[in-house]
């Protein structure tokens, strides 16, 4: 966008420009309607979306009428908030996810002390896991994020706290709750729990799986 256009003066400072790598004018009658439809279908209010993207909410709203380009890692950033792909916000096809994950196809993940299984498809904005959570780890950390969280306890007990409450979950208890609601699980016995658990990725537009820090790398702030 050149000085001159009239745009430019309300753009808020902070937001990245345009990136003449982008996509072209023409991708761009398909790039604006999906960026909308995406989000609605996220349930997510224009200011909630742009927050996790790292955008303002007049700058997702440029890009969801087509007055702004998009720059490939913006689509990178707005295609992990929503759960699809760039080639899905380009209005390209889609291969078709298979809907059946195997057992022999989850390899264990340990993250942050706990063990976790991918029981769903990728690039979902929902994800899937199975989870094990050995005694005396990630009990003290804290999360507030938006989002859905389900969990459904398969073996041993569970600690959850909700707020100021403790909840103590056994073999067949579940809970469902608002991840912005300050939350935290640990197992309530030595031997550890094995749990279920689905949410909505909701609360980082880089996290892949969110489940406490990993050696080495920072924590992306996600699973209880």
């Amino acid at each position: 966008m050149s000085p001159a256009d009239p745009r430019a003066a309300d753009e808020p400072s902070g937001d990245p420009p345009d990136d003449p790598s982008g996509p072209s004018s023409a991708e761009l009658h398909a790039v604006a309607p999906q960026l909308r439809a995406l989000r609605r279908r996220a349930s997510l209010t224009l200011e909630a979306a742009a927050r996790a993207a790292g955008l303002s909410p007049a700058h997702l709203s440029r890009l969801e009428t087509g007055r702004r380009q998009p720059s490939l890692p913006m689509l990178l950033a707005v295609a992990r908030v929503y759960g699809t792909t760039v080639s899905e916000l380009l209005g390209e096809t889609v291969p078709e996810r298979d809907a059946v994950v195997r057992a022999a196809d989850m390899d264990p993940t340990p993250a942050g002390g706990w063990t976790y299984w991918q029981a769903g498809a990728p690039g979902r904005g929902m994800q899937a896991l199975r989870v094990h959570v050995p005694y005396g780890s990630q009990g003290d950390i804290v999360r507030v994020h938006p989002g859905e969280e389900w969990l459904y306890v398969v073996e041993g007990r569970l600690r959850l706290r909700l707020g100021d409450t403790v909840h103590v979950l056994a073999p067949g208890d579940s809970a469902h709750f608002d991840s912005l609601t300050p939350h935290r699980i640990a197992a309530a016995e030595r031997t550890g729990a094995a749990f279920l658990f689905v949410h909505t990725l909701l609360q980082s537009p880089t996290a892949a799986l969110c489940l406490g820090p990993a050696a080495g790398r920072p924590d992306p702030g996600g699973t209880s």
